[in-house]
């Protein structure tokens, strides 16, 4: 078949591999009918994200046909069903699975003893997501195993296209737990840093959540164009402070929620000491991530808020002004999207027609076309914010 592998950094080639095939009775086998490429895979593509190693199949947003099935899937899948594939492999039986943290299952991994020594404990297995969560191949392919395919797995209404049900492995329930984790309040305003897809996501939820404004922080037009057609109000960081015109918009008390949708390749720091510094420390490999958004957010958020961080770090950040969090009281809820846990609501909605996440889609390519795609969603060119891939 062919797939999108990994050969080093900035260097994804459309290549023949080998056919998956049942390995364990839970495995299923789709055939791919959409993935997309998601912004955390230009951490792998920019080699941010330790342990992969080349020949590794790429993405994590994917679904299709079932083509087949284990002898252990015991009727919950069959041939010709079509399902959305969570990003997060689960087992549905674990503690973890059974409180709905799905993304911390304690069975999924394969690589655990790897997990341990870096996280301190192991968390899911994650498709196409280096050998730190399991080595497992991603969706970026014509064909792939789903491993614990009965518990992983979303199945989808026929009256739901690809693009409307596909972002239901990723960018939709993470953009939603982002919101969801902030507990708005009808009086509450709420900020989004980074209106790439994850943004998108978290803005729209937002205003499904019946916050009073929702103001977008961006640099690009295009994403901020977006951003202002969902009803947020927009910041261009380029042409204005975004602390001074957060202030200006909640009376200088801050907004009581924000939301990180960056994460570790902010290119947009408080100033040059901080580029300058970060930059040192990385050459230096003290720091990994650049978490100058981070930083913004602890200043500028009000007293007693809530900071909600979907965007993916990937390792350590330094100077981090934890005092200014700890005595402004501010809460913090982070981690990889528990998938599973709000699919089913989702699902409703956007039959329902309250959301139609295919909104985010720019472009759309062949599989042999991905690696010339990685580069243009790298860029930003052509406007680009989502690519849907059609293997």
């Amino acid at each position: 078949m062919k797939a999108l592998v990994w050969h080093g950094k900035e260097d994804i080639r459309c290549d023949s591999v080998t056919d998956p095939t049942i390995q364990d009775p839970r495995d299923a086998i789709i055939k791919v009918t959409s993935c997309a490429i998601c912004g955390s895979d230009l951490h792998l593509f920019h080699n941010l994200v330790p342990a992969m190693l080349p020949g590794d199949i790429m993405g994590h947003e994917t679904m299709g046909e079932v083509v087949e099935v284990g002898s252990g899937i015991n009727g919950s899948l069959k041939k010709g069903d079509r399902i959305v594939i969570p990003f997060t492999i689960t087992c549905g039986e674990c503690d973890q699975c059974r409180r709905g943290n799905f993304s911390v299952c304690e069975r999924t991994n394969r690589r655990k003893d790897l997990a341990d020594k870096v996280f301190g404990h192991t968390t899911a297995g994650l498709f196409g997501y280096s050998h730190l969560t399991g080595g497992y191949p991603g969706g970026q392919a014509e064909y792939l195993r789903v491993p614990f395919a009965d518990s992983t797995h979303i199945k989808v209404p026929n009256s739901l296209s690809d693009e409307q049900a596909l972002f239901l492995s990723d960018i939709l329930p993470t953009g939603w737990q982002a919101a969801v984790q902030c507990d708005i309040e009808p009086s509450d305003t709420v900020a989004v840093w980074g209106c790439g897809p994850v943004g998108q996501m978290a803005i729209r939820s937002a205003i499904l959540l019946g916050a009073k404004q929702v103001i977008a922080i961006d640099r690009l037009p295009e994403r901020l164009s977006m951003a202002e057609a969902a009803g947020a109000i927009t910041i261009d960081r380029d042409q204005e402070s975004v602390i001074e015109r957060l202030n200006e918009l909640t009376g200088g008390r801050g907004p009581e929620k924000c939301i990180d949708a960056v994460g570790t390749e902010s290119h947009v720091a408080l100033s040059l000491p901080d580029t300058i510094y970060d930059r040192g420390m990385q050459m230096l490999m003290m720091e990994n991530d650049r978490p100058h958004v981070l930083r913004e957010i602890i200043y500028v958020c009000r007293p007693a808020g809530t900071v909600s961080v979907p965007g993916v770090y990937t390792g350590l950040v330094d100077k981090i002004p934890l005092g200014a969090a700890m005595n402004k009281g501010l809460t913090f809820r982070m981690g990889q999207t528990h998938v599973k846990r709000w699919t089913d609501d989702l699902t409703r909605r956007i039959e329902e027609g309250e959301i139609d996440p295919s909104f985010v889609i720019t472009h759309t390519a062949g599989l042999d076309e991905g690696p010339e795609m990685y580069d243009l969603f790298r860029d930003k060119r052509d406007s680009c914010i989502k690519v849907v891939l059609k293997p």
